[in-house]
């Protein structure tokens, strides 16, 4: 989604507080990669989980951090995490549920491309 409409739309992924840390929820597939990652207590840690994060998984969207009120994370009930879609004011125009389980990203594209018009990126 991100590669067919960049040019179109912005877009930007928001770390929030860490999902699986090891003094939280730890999921085994991540003890199985050796990645452990305690809940960070200050805005600096949170900041290098969050790239590390990005850079593990490759993204190329630009990568926001929530602050340690987790006042994005409590805004938009977004814990574990969410896909929500804009207008160029602000009103949300797609809030998909949380995930893992209502995480659609077919849905979000869907409601992007109503939005764009029907915008195939040409």
């Amino acid at each position: 989604m991100y590669v067919e409409h960049r040019d179109a739309a912005d877009f930007y992924v928001v770390y929030i507080a860490e999902a699986h840390a090891v003094d939280g929820w730890q999921m085994d597939s991540n003890e199985a990669e050796g990645i452990r990652v305690p809940q960070p207590k200050a805005w600096a840690e949170r900041v290098a989980v969050a790239t590390r994060c990005a850079e593990a998984l490759g993204l190329s969207i630009p990568t926001l951090v929530d602050g340690m009120d987790d006042a994005a994370l409590r805004a938009f009930a977004a814990w574990p995490e969410r896909l929500f879609v804009a207008d160029a004011g602000g009103r949300l125009v797609y809030c998909g549920g949380p995930g893992p389980f209502d995480f659609k990203p077919d849905a979000a594209r869907a409601a992007l491309r109503a939005l764009l018009g029907g915008w195939d990126g040409g």
